[in-house]
């Protein structure tokens, strides 16, 4: 039952139009960034590398497939928790506001276990907009400026990985971003139970995010303690699988940050859930 319900779920996402502006303004944004770097991508590049050109020499293809979704995910990952609470914002209230809620609530199921299918659904949903974004970013980029080896400028100056290497960075770099995504998903679906309208939940996490990121990079030191456990702060963790050596500390962190906050939310989501007056 709990499966068929999750399904259902899953259904109920899809049968919504909203549901797919992420997809449309992800292939829109990729291309007309794929587009611009095809067509002027070598004065970015010389531009970016021409504090280095004076003492390095540089060689093969640098505008390649690898760099392209590299700049891709930085320019546009910070973006994407708006597209995921656009949806995931609507899985309670949305229901509440339309009263098929009630309805829902008199099948044999419990309400902890239709809860955890509609987040089970959110982060289907979260994961499908992520893979887009990697087949976009990396296979698109790829057939249009082929493989090469991929530099990274940080704050230890540059960073050259060779494409061999790079595989497996992407893969985890985007196992990492999609557990700050379903951060959000759950976010907005824990304030989703506390509202009966779609707008408060949507509007309200992406404030909290935004109220967040400003404690996160403003550099005051009464924030300082409180700076490493916003989840915000480890939302670009992902950078950190390009770097050499691979900071395994830092990344652990950020892991781990982000479980304790889904795993909290869960928990505020479940008890307002069960507690909620379906009546009124």
């Amino acid at each position: 039952m709990f499966w068929k319900s999750t399904y259902n779920e899953f259904i109920k996402i899809a049968a919504k139009p909203r549901s797919y502006i992420s997809l449309a303004a992800i292939t829109v944004l990729v291309s007309v960034i794929l587009f611009a770097m095809k067509v002027d991508g070598q004065s970015y590049i010389s531009f970016i590398m021409s504090s280095f050109e004076q003492t390095m020499s540089f060689e093969g293809n640098m505008l390649n497939g690898y760099l392209m979704a590299f700049i891709i995910l930085q320019m546009l990952i910070i973006h994407i928790p708006l597209l995921v609470a656009l949806v995931t914002g609507d899985l309670v209230s949305g229901e509440a506001a339309m009263g098929t809620i009630r309805m829902l609530l008199t099948k044999p199921i419990s309400r902890t276990q239709i809860l955890l299918s509609k987040l089970l659904a959110g982060y289907a949903y979260t994961l499908v907009i992520l893979l887009w974004l990697g087949i976009m970013a990396i296979f698109a980029s790829q057939l249009l400026f082929g493989i090469g080896d991929l530099m990274v400028l940080n704050s230890d100056g540059l960073v050259i990985l060779q494409a061999n290497d790079l595989p497996w960075r992407f893969v985890c770099g985007f196992g990492v971003s999609y557990l700050a995504l379903i951060t959000i998903a759950t976010l907005a679906t824990t304030l989703s139970c506390f509202s009966e309208n779609s707008i408060g939940p949507i509007v309200s996490t992406m404030a909290i995010i935004i109220f967040f990121t400003i404690i996160g990079t403003l550099d005051v030191a009464v924030f300082d303690p409180i700076r490493p456990f916003l989840f915000t702060t480890h939302m670009m963790a992902w950078r950190s699988f390009f770097a050499d050596p691979l900071p395994t500390d830092a990344i652990l962190q950020s892991v781990a940050v982000l479980i304790a906050h889904i795993v909290g939310l869960i928990g505020i989501a479940l008890y307002q859930f069960n507690k909620k007056d379906i009546l009124s």
